[in-house]
Formats: C-alpha cells, sequence, structure tokens
C-alpha cells in the first residue's frame, strides 16, 4: 500500500463498552453494549468504531486489540472501584467492576507506551486519573454541597465550564465558556502525575485534562456524545488516530527486511 493509500484508509477507533444484563425479546442475558451516540460521533468524524468489551485476561489481550486501532476512547459508564486508590467505599459508590477497571487500565496503558491518541469522557477521565496516581471524590454532593452534577431520571443537566486559552482542548472547542452535558456524581480530587487541568466549573470541580507531554490525551468530565451538534472533541481524535496510523504504517514499511 503506498503513502497516499494509507492516508485514504479511515482510522479504526475503539471504544470501550459496558458490560451488562440486558434483554431482548426472550433472552435476558449478560451482553456488551454502549449507546448509539459514541459510535455515530465516531462515525460521523471520519472513523471507523469498533466496540472493546471487557476480556477474561485484559493484560494478554490489550496489545493484540491495540495492534487493531490508531485510537483509544474511554466511554462513560459506573464508579470506578476506590480500592484502586486507596480509599474507602463511600455507600453511595457504585458496586466494583473489576472486569472493566482491569480491561481499561490495560487499554490505556498500553495506548499510553505507544503513544496511541485517547480522548477520556467522563467515567474515562476519572479513570486516567487513578491510573496516574489520582484519587476522586466519591460523591460530589457531599464534597462539594450540589445536586448540579447529576440530577437523575436519566437527563443529563446542563453545566458551564471554562476551557483554559493555552490547551489542546481550546484548539477543538475554542477558550472560555463553554456549556456541557453532565451526568456523574463523583470527580477529580488529587490530580494524576503527568496530568494538567485545561477546564474548570465555577466551584472549582475540574472538567477536562490533557496530558502535559506530547502525547495526544484529552480527558472530559461531560459526555460529548450527546451533543448531535457538536462532534469537535471526536473529530480530533479521530484526526490524530489518522496521524498515528499513517506514521505507524510508515514506521513498519521501514521496518521491512529490503529482497536480497
Amino acid at each position: 500500500m503506498s503513502g497516499s493509500d494509507v492516508a485514504r484508509v479511515r482510522p479504526v477507533i475503539g471504544l470501550t463498552t459496558y458490560l451488562e444484563q440486558a434483554k431482548q425479546g426472550v433472552w435476558d442475558v449478560r451482553a456488551a453494549f454502549l449507546p448509539q451516540q459514541y459510535f455515530d460521533a465516531v462515525t460521523a468524524s471520519g472513523g471507523i468504531a469498533v466496540l472493546l468489551p471487557p476480556q477474561p485476561e485484559p493484560d494478554a489481550a490489550a496489545p493484540a486489540v491495540l495492534d487493531g486501532i490508531d485510537g483509544l476512547i474511554l466511554t462513560g459508564g459506573l464508579d470506578v472501584q476506590p480500592e484502586l486508590y486507596g480509599a474507602e467505599r463511600h455507600p453511595l459508590t457504585d458496586p466494583a467492576r473489576p472486569d472493566r477497571d482491569a480491561w481499561e487500565l490495560a487499554l490505556f496503558r498500553g495506548a499510553e507506551e505507544r503513544r496511541m491518541p485517547v480522548l477520556a469522557i467522563c467515567r474515562g477521565l476519572q479513570l486516567v486519573n487513578v491510573a496516574k496516581g489520582g484519587t476522586l471524590h466519591q460523591h460530589l454532593p457531599e464534597a462539594l454541597g450540589t445536586e448540579r452534577y447529576r440530577i437523575g431520571g436519566g437527563v443529563f443537566a446542563t453545566n458551564e465550564v471554562t476551557v483554559d486559552a493555552d490547551s489542546r482542548l481550546a484548539g477543538l472547542v475554542g477558550a472560555g465558556s463553554l456549556d456541557v452535558h453532565s451526568y456523574h456524581h463523583q470527580g477529580v480530587d488529587r490530580l494524576g502525575e503527568g496530568l494538567v487541568v485545561t477546564a474548570r466549573a465555577d466551584d472549582g470541580l475540574v472538567q477536562a485534562f490533557e496530558s502535559d507531554g506530547d502525547h495526544y490525551l484529552v480527558g472530559v468530565q461531560w459526555h460529548p456524545e450527546e451533543n448531535a451538534e457538536d462532534r469537535r472533541l471526536f473529530a480530533g481524535l479521530v484526526a490524530e488516530a489518522s496521524t498515528f496510523r499513517a506514521a505507524s504504517a510508515s514506521v513498519a514499511s521501514e521496518g521491512k527486511a529490503v529482497p536480497a
């Protein structure tokens, strides 16, 4: 495949999924699923969406999966286990999902080693913060005295955040005030190593961060997939994944043995 052909191939984006009890017709079984908004946002941005359910041997499976994708999205979901950051479990923290935590940690660490672009959404941001040695507020109404980030009933709250001008995030969505869709009761407490905050709410809660180096890592506490009219974060990831794909193909081509 020529360099121009590689550039025309759409990048493959892996999205982590739930593994939950689900009903379809007469069936009531555990199933991997993800709201359609996520993969619609990827495909509308020019990527190919591939779903990544938890695997029984995450450390062994992650390298093989990462070999087949060009970008990673860590999606929303239930709370990260507080045991992973050395905290006692709050009564309102979700039941532990060690399968998903272990799988996403393996994927993220592998992507970081490869310098593969990563977009982390809501729970995904929280998991990355924990992976980088940070901690979480387990129940924001207790920590901040507000229910503004999760009003319940499956209805997304609208909150205003302020995006730092000197950030990768600002290059995607603009600097200053931005209205976002929120549905979470946990949030960043101590920031993980190698991360820099790029957006906050007016109560000081971290709403976005990115890597302090040149690795493409953008984490947002809100749900950009819920805004069909604004897919800039997904477009940014797909563009970076295209660059990553082309660079990987170039390295692989240069590494091939020249026939005698």
